[in-house]
């Protein structure tokens, strides 16, 4: 297996397209099985253009991708992270011994959720025993998605789901999604891999817990309406979120305090009885409203009574140490020590990294933070992706879209 990536800035569409596809096959060094293509929202008027060019330069290649509000490649063997302007990214894998299923879907296609698991992979084309790994492409406007996400967590339920929602042009609305030779304006394009390629991901929400653990006492729809300390199972010393969220206020210095009520968030543990929870085993959701009368306080989900919460807060610094964490505990716990014995060892040959608008140079003040700790704890692998509307990825065994995240898929080959 062998992975390479390219990016170009280049203002004109074919010399951008032939850049890429030169370098990236120049590194590469063998006929690509699959190309992921990531294009900048400078050339939305020529987005049709795109997979022509980029078929002539790669025949008998799957190509897979979509525009974004920037593109993420390499560039002379470093990462770059292009947020604004004209720019292509090119990744090219080799992948012997590994079928590839491209898809398009849109929500018209999909069974629905109480379908069995039979209907969901025969539209897909690939069968669960195959262990396939997904990356997934969708079109921010378009519905169905998440319906999408929990059909495939339903039907492989072990299987690694990674991807983003499609940038937007402010003008036209429209996002591109490329499978193959065609443009699509909707829907979900992606591939599912099978055989010897297995993708990892890692989620980071760039968020810290603040304030103590909590189980929801009492909740409708995705309203909190009463919180309960763990260990008060009865909720009889139950208190509003509002009243939570005060106490924890008052525990703050003052600059901290100011920093929270701009960046304030909630995590909703994946496990209902795990004893000590760490960062990454939260599901972090946005706060939406407050009701000062009752104390109760809105989320961007679903809520219900016994979920365990904690609130959150983000910044720069937190979003950084969060990743960090991240990758320093996947290259040691994973790759050096491999310590789930119940995992088979890999070798990483290629990333792909999803990445919000919202973080980048604007939340760093400096250019690719995010590709450049990668490589600094996982190695010059070749990385390309895009900056999202959303981003697709785990936390726990569920798969779930993001807001403010960076998720990286990591392809490796499995070691017998």
């Amino acid at each position: 297996m062998k992975w390479a990536s390219a990016i170009s800035t280049h203002v004109s569409l074919e010399t951008a397209v032939r850049d890429v596809a030169i370098t990236a096959q120049t590194q590469l060094g063998e006929k690509p099985d699959l190309a992921l293509v990531f294009i900048s929202l400078a050339f939305a008027s020529e987005y049709s253009r795109l997979a022509p060019l980029l078929q002539a330069q790669l025949p008998n290649t799957h190509i897979i991708g979509c525009s974004g509000s920037g593109v993420i490649g390499m560039d002379d063997s470093f990462p770059e992270e292009v947020e604004s302007g004209a720019a292509i990214s090119l990744t090219l894998a080799f992948l012997p011994d590994v079928e590839i299923k491209p898809f398009h879907l849109t929500a018209a296609n999909l069974p629905d959720l109480d379908s069995p698991p039979e209907r969901w992979s025969q539209l897909l084309g690939v069968a669960p025993e195959s262990n396939p790994s997904f990356i997934a492409i969708a079109d921010p406007f378009s519905s169905g998605t998440s319906e999408l996400l929990q059909g495939m967590d339903f039907t492989y339920p072990n299987s690694v789901k990674v991807g983003g929602l499609a940038g937007v042009e402010s003008t036209s609305r429209q996002s591109a999604l490329f499978c193959g030779k065609e443009l699509h304006r909707d829907g979900v394009v992606g591939v599912a891999l099978s055989g010897k390629i297995v993708i990892e991901a890692i989620v980071a929400q760039g968020c810290r817990p603040i304030g103590d653990l909590y189980r929801v006492s009492k909740g409708e729809g995705n309203v909190m309406l009463q919180l309960a300390a763990e260990g008060d199972e009865e909720g009889t010393l139950a208190q509003t979120p509002l009243e939570v969220l005060q106490n924890i206020f008052q525990g703050m210095a003052e600059e901290e305090r100011e920093l929270a009520q701009n960046a304030l968030f909630i995590g909703v543990a994946q496990s209902g009885f795990k004893p000590q929870l760490k960062q990454g085993d939260f599901l972090i959701r946005t706060l939406v409203g407050v009701d000062p009368r009752n104390g109760a306080i809105a989320v961007a989900d679903k809520i219900r009574p016994g979920m365990r919460i904690q609130f959150h807060m983000r910044d720069a610094q937190t979003s950084a140490e969060d990743l960090e964490n991240m990758l320093r505990r996947y290259r040691v716990e994973r790759l050096e020590n491999n310590l789930d014995g119940n995992r088979q060892k890999v070798s990483p040959a290629g990333a792909l990294l999803f990445s919000c608008t919202g973080r980048g140079e604007a939340l760093y003040d400096e250019p690719n933070f995010d590709s450049d700790l990668f490589e600094r704890y996982l190695g010059p692998l070749p990385i390309g992706g895009f900056f999202c509307s959303g981003e697709i990825g785990p936390v726990g065994s569920t798969t779930f879209l993001h807001g403010f995240t960076s998720v990286f898929g990591i392809c490796c080959e499995p070691i017998s």
